[in-house]
């Protein structure tokens, strides 16, 4: 049963950002699993390449949080309204919001995922 896969798979996704485990993060997807990222010049696909991006974002922060505001499931597929709050390694608080919309496979894995937020904005913040 998929639709009872999708909270675990989301929860762990953004359990996984707040403690900054990339490992974790990268195991909520399947192997060649493909996420849309805001910024990112082509998709981020494979575990190789969701490492790598993850670990770069993580790396501005010393603390981050990402609170799953409102959840709304159709079928495989999970749409998530968040905010999110942190504190960069510089010390300066930064806060953002998005949607994230996940396709969930078969195995309970984020096949898809698309974001939608603003980098550019969020690094504004980090920066001063």
């Amino acid at each position: 049963m998929i639709a009872e896969k999708i909270p675990t798979a989301v929860t762990r996704y953004f359990s996984a950002i707040e403690e900054k485990a990339p490992d974790a993060w990268v195991a909520c997807f399947a192997e060649q699993g493909t996420s849309y990222e805001p910024g990112a010049p082509t998709p981020l696909q494979g575990h190789a390449s969701l490492r790598q991006f993850l670990v770069g974002v993580l790396g501005a922060f010393e603390k981050i949080a990402m609170t799953q505001d409102h959840v709304f499931q159709s079928g495989n597929r999970v749409a998530v309204k968040f905010t999110g709050r942190g504190t960069g390694k510089n010390g300066r608080s930064v806060l953002f919001e998005g949607i994230d919309i996940f396709e969930i496979n078969q195995e309970g894995k984020i096949q898809t995922m698309w974001g939608y937020w603003n980098p550019a904005a969020m690094l504004a913040q980090l920066q001063g």
